[in-house]
């Protein structure tokens, strides 16, 4: 909350006309511009308005990008902005570019460290139950976040991450081999011993929204 009081003064400075559009969330600043020329004079702008303030940016998170099919694309609040071309289904001619989605390196990488905190050697005196409801708690509270986007396919990783976690803690708390965790959880248990499962998440780009243009019938995008 002291962060957007702070800053707020960088909204109101803000000319959107002459340096794009900003984006802010907290001290997370993203600035969609139409040229080069525009992303340099804004980037220039923002350092100004920070100095002011007594602040500067942070150099390793600070570059210009150019949004385009097949370059690198960005990281914003914990998704990766990657601008893609895809064909039509029924007919290759067609295609369509959209701004693709999905959870960043470094979100994948923070849950895959919270899970494994959860299912660590020092909590194998925990009841398993205990120990799946945790995980539980953190795969639809992480669910809920990305779902809108396009990470079903990490949303996959996630899950096999979760059940090789979750077999050790089963094959260690019986001192047997992984695989025998793996059985439990597979066939052994016929709710998969409670733990929820992301596979099949409905994913959407935004809320209410079509996750893509869509081609009319002469080939022209509508939105």
């Amino acid at each position: 909350m002291l962060c957007n009081v702070y800053l707020h003064r960088i909204d109101r400075a803000w000319d959107v006309r002459e340096h794009g559009v900003l984006v802010r969330f907290a001290d997370d600043v993203l600035v969609m511009c139409r040229s080069d020329e525009q992303a340099e004079a804004a980037l220039a702008r923002l350092r100004m308005l920070l100095a002011e303030l007594g602040l500067e940016p942070k150099e390793a998170k600070t570059r210009i990008v150019q949004l385009q099919v097949g370059g690198a694309g960005f990281d914003f609040l914990g998704f990766h902005h990657r601008l893609v071309r895809v064909a039509g289904r029924r007919n290759p001619r067609w295609s369509v570019t959209f701004l693709a989605r999905w959870s960043s390196d470094r979100a994948m990488k923070h849950a895959r460290d919270r899970i494994r905190e959860l299912t660590r050697r020092s909590r194998l005196v925990l009841p398993v139950g205990v120990i799946v409801e945790e995980v539980n708690r953190v795969l639809r509270g992480w669910a809920a976040y990305f779902r809108y986007g396009n990470s079903a396919v990490r949303f996959e990783k996630i899950m096999h991450h979760v059940w090789t976690r979750m077999a050790l803690v089963i094959a260690k708390r019986h001192q047997r081999s992984r695989g025998y965790g793996w059985s439990v959880l597979a066939y052994q248990s016929p709710d998969h011993l409670g733990l929820i499962s992301l596979s099949g998440t409905v994913v959407a780009p935004r809320p209410f929204k079509d996750w893509r243009e869509k081609p009319n019938a002469g080939g022209e995008r509508r939105r």
